[in-house]
C-alpha cells in the first residue's frame, strides 16, 4: 500500500489513521496548522490525501493539496456542500480524483439503499407519509446532518418530504443515528442507523483509499456508491475491527 495523509486530528481522524496503521500503511496525521493552511509540498508526498477535517477547510484543503501534486483523495468531511462544483472543477483541471460521501460507513452505505428501496415501495403503495430524525453529538457543526440530507434526497425521489423538516437532535456524545419513518393509515414503519463508534466511517475510509489505488479512476468526485458496488460485485470484505467474543470487557 503506498501513503497516506489524514488531514484533521479529531475523532474521525484519529479513527481513519489508527485503522491505516493496524494493518502496517504509512500514515501521517495533521491537525489544523496555526495560519489554516498546510504545506503543499507536504501533502504533494502522499498516495492518498484523506480530509477528515471541517466544512470550512475542504475546498483549500484540496486546492493545497493538487498545488503540491496530490492526485487521489477521499473526502470524509461533511457539511461542505456549498464547495462541490468547486472542487469538483479543480480535481478535474488538475486530472485527480476523490471518493466523497457525507458518511462513508458502509452500513450506512447499505442503510441509504434499504430506504431508496422503502421509498420506492412506500411510493407504489400510496399512504404513507415520511419522516427522518437525527441526533449527534452536541458539537456537530452541521445540521442536518449530510447523512439526513443524504437520506431526504433518497425519500424525495418517491414521497414528498424536504430538508426542513428533519428533526434535529444535538446532545452528547453521540456518534450518529438516523431514524426514518414512513407511517400509514394503521402502522408505522421505521428504519434505525445507530453508529455505536467511528470504527464504521473509518473503515468504509479505508475501502475507499484501496479502490482509488486498485485502479485508474475518472478525474473529479465520485460517489461512494462506487466502492461499495465493487466490494459487493468482488466479494472482497473491509477492514474491519476484530468483534470481541461474548462476554469480553475493554
Amino acid at each position: 500500500m503506498g501513503s497516506t495523509i489524514v488531514l484533521g486530528d479529531g475523532p474521525l481522524g484519529r479513527a481513519i489513521t489508527a485503522t491505516l496503521r493496524e494493518r502496517g500503511d504509512a500514515v501521517e496525521m495533521c491537525g489544523r496548522p496555526a495560519d489554516g493552511q498546510h504545506d503543499p509540498v507536504v501533502l504533494g508526498r502522499a498516495d492518498v490525501v484523506v480530509d477528515a477535517s471541517r466544512a470550512d477547510a475542504v475546498a483549500t484543503n484540496i486546492e493545497t493539496a493538487l498545488a503540491g501534486g496530490a492526485h487521489a483523495f477521499v473526502i470524509a468531511t461533511s457539511g461542505w456542500q456549498a464547495d462541490v462544483d468547486r472542487v469538483a472543477a479543480s480535481l478535474r483541471r488538475a486530472g485527480a480524483v476523490a471518493v466523497a460521501a457525507p458518511n462513508l460507513a458502509l452500513g450506512a452505505a447499505l442503510f441509504l439503499r434499504l430506504v431508496g428501496e422503502a421509498a420506492r415501495l412506500a411510493g407504489a403503495l400510496g399512504g404513507f407519509e415520511p419522516s427522518v430524525l437525527e441526533w449527534h453529538r452536541r458539537t456537530k457543526a452541521d445540521r442536518p446532518s449530510g447523512t439526513a440530507r443524504e437520506i431526504v434526497r433518497r425519500l424525495s425521489t418517491e414521497l414528498p418530504i424536504d430538508v426542513d423538516e428533519v428533526a434535529v437532535l444535538r446532545s452528547g456524545s453521540m456518534p450518529g443515528m438516523h431514524i426514518v419513518g414512513l407511517d400509514g393509515p394503521s402502522e408505522t414503519i421505521e428504519l434505525r442507523l445507530t453508529a455505536r463508534d467511528r470504527s464504521g466511517y473509518a473503515a468504509g475510509a479505508v475501502a475507499a483509499i484501496d479502490w482509488l489505488q486498485r485502479a485508474d479512476r475518472v478525474a473529479g468526485i465520485h460517489p461512494f456508491d462506487e466502492v461499495v458496488d465493487e466490494l459487493i460485485a468482488s466479494g472482497r470484505r473491509a477492514a474491519t475491527p476484530a468483534l470481541q467474543p461474548a462476554g469480553a470487557t475493554a
